[in-house]
């Protein structure tokens, strides 16, 4: 989307009836995404409701994300959690540990190297939503994996269309959820995660659904594999397992 189409679609915007959503996540909607092309070349920026509007969406409008996935050192368990309701896209679906977007506003978090911005936001967020401490995510402990591309409606006139990082950590959090952020959380093993799948009572959101049909659970094979001395799964010996220069299409 050019820049001239960018303006556009924000004025179009401005005239639409946000009324009737949660006050705290509209306030969030005024965060600002880094705009990227396909090949996840940073091209500006946008506030999060220009990015998720559908109408937008068809036109082209293409944002950066980030996907984490936090396991349990002891056992390789993993941290899901299910979106609250009220979320303004995908609620009360289940996800994976924590999904959510560096920002421009925040310079650090437009840092590319290492993929030092996303992983900087991640920490944030899983903050921001499970009320996990800071110091218990440190940077230098996320894997980086790859990138992938996809596009997903949610309700009405909202969607994703994001070049989405996914990150492994593991790591003995404090859960704390944030009710506006989070409905429910829990821990699960493949098996147990597999027989949420097939439970047609669940949702998920469609990040999470691709991730894992084409990576997780090759990738959790993997981590548990190669447990450390002391029997722990360590997210870092997964470096190299994915090409991660570049971006996979899932659209």
């Amino acid at each position: 989307m050019s820049s001239r189409a960018t303006e556009a679609a924000k004025a179009a915007l401005a005239s639409i009836d946000l009324a009737g959503y949660d006050a705290e996540q509209m306030r969030l909607m005024k965060e600002r995404c880094i705009l990227v092309d396909e090949e996840d070349n940073a091209l500006g920026a946008a506030d999060k409701k220009t990015c998720h509007l559908m109408d937008n969406i068809n036109k082209g409008l293409l944002h950066r994300a980030f996907s984490v996935f936090v396991f349990r050192p002891s056992d390789g368990k993993l941290l899901l959690q299910q979106r609250a309701t009220e979320k303004i896209t995908f609620p009360d679906m289940w996800t994976n540990t924590c999904c959510s977007h560096p920002l421009d506003d925040f310079e650090e978090e437009k840092v590319e190297k290492d993929q030092l911005g996303v992983k900087v936001a991640a920490s944030r967020k899983l903050d921001h939503e499970l009320g996990i401490p800071q110091s218990q995510t440190p940077i230098e402990e996320f894997q980086y994996l790859t990138r992938i591309h996809y596009l997903a409606p949610s309700t009405g006139m909202w969607g994703e269309h994001e070049v989405d990082y996914i990150l492994f950590l593991t790591a003995d959090v404090t859960v704390t959820p944030n009710p506006n952020e989070i409905r429910d959380h829990k821990y699960v093993d493949k098996a147990e995660l597999q027989a949420m799948f097939d439970d047609s009572s669940n949702s998920f959101t469609p990040w999470f659904k691709l991730i894992a049909r084409d990576f997780l659970f090759g990738w959790w094979d993997t981590l548990l594999e190669r447990k450390d001395q002391k029997g722990l799964v360590v997210a870092k010996s997964l470096a190299g397992v994915a090409d991660g220069t570049k971006v996979v299409k899932m659209v």
